[in-house]
């Protein structure tokens, strides 16, 4: 059982749209991810994922609206909703997702990620 410091851990990594692990909870993985720019449509038809944005401003886009999340904010979209995340500046984000969550859920995208780096 160790701490982990986020600042240290987003250091390690430079990659836009490219999760990574840094720690497993139950059946769950913590993911910290650098976003910039816009993602893709996507939605996750099996698994709720939460969006907490350690550091800048995200936006994620809904079909029928639009949720700005600021540094310490956060936001659990359920399964099924559709959803565009979007970054006009670098973002540091923590993810908890379901161990089997792809992050371009259903999307065709070169973004998709099937293996994750552990970190």
């Amino acid at each position: 059982m160790e701490k982990t410091n986020l600042n240290d851990k987003f250091a390690l990594f430079n990659d836009y749209w490219s999760p990574k692990i840094v720690g497993d909870l139950n059946d769950s993985h913590v993911k910290l991810a650098k976003f910039k720019g816009e993602f893709v449509w996507h939605q996750h038809a099996n698994e709720d994922e939460l969006f907490f944005v350690v550091k800048g401003t995200l936006l994620i886009k809904f079909r029928d609206k639009d949720v700005y999340l600021k540094e310490g904010e956060f936001l659990i979209i359920p399964r099924g909703i559709e959803h565009l995340p979007i970054a006009e500046e670098e973002v540091h984000v923590m993810l908890i997702e379901p161990k089997t969550t792809l992050n371009t859920g259903d999307a065709r995208s070169d973004l998709k990620k099937e293996k994750l780096d552990r970190i």
